[in-house]
């Protein structure tokens, strides 16, 4: 499971990387793009360094980071969608993907802190 959330990750900073591709050269886009680019490529990187952590809680703090991009993200896509720069269905797709990473890593959250908590 966990491999195949940290390649779902990084596939969703490759999928921005491409949407973000077809947008018009303009400079309201260069500041979505790069919003939403770099939120995007976080939720890969740092779920991946997650797994690097050096106690539980530095886990726990990670996955939080990946919690705050992930949602990041969405809302860079909702303002995609409102903005009507890109086409809907491609940011729906997105958005359902990030928002069951989202789901799986709070949930993930919920059970490393009961398992710290019932070490103590």
């Amino acid at each position: 499971m966990r491999e195949v959330l940290k390649l779902r990750a990084k596939q969703i900073g490759l999928e921005v990387i491409k949407l973000m591709d077809d947008l018009p050269n303009k400079p309201s886009v260069w500041v979505l793009t790069k919003q939403i680019i770099r939120s995007s490529t976080s939720i890969g990187a740092n779920y991946r360094a997650a797994f690097r952590a050096k106690s539980d809680a530095d886990f726990v703090y990670k996955l939080k980071i990946v919690e705050e991009e992930t949602d990041e993200t969405i809302y860079w896509l909702e303002v995609l969608e409102e903005s009507k720069l890109v086409d809907n269905q491609k940011i729906q797709l997105l958005k359902q993907e990030c928002e069951e990473i989202l789901s799986i890593v709070v949930a993930t959250i919920k059970t490393k802190r009961l398992n710290i908590n019932n070490k103590q």
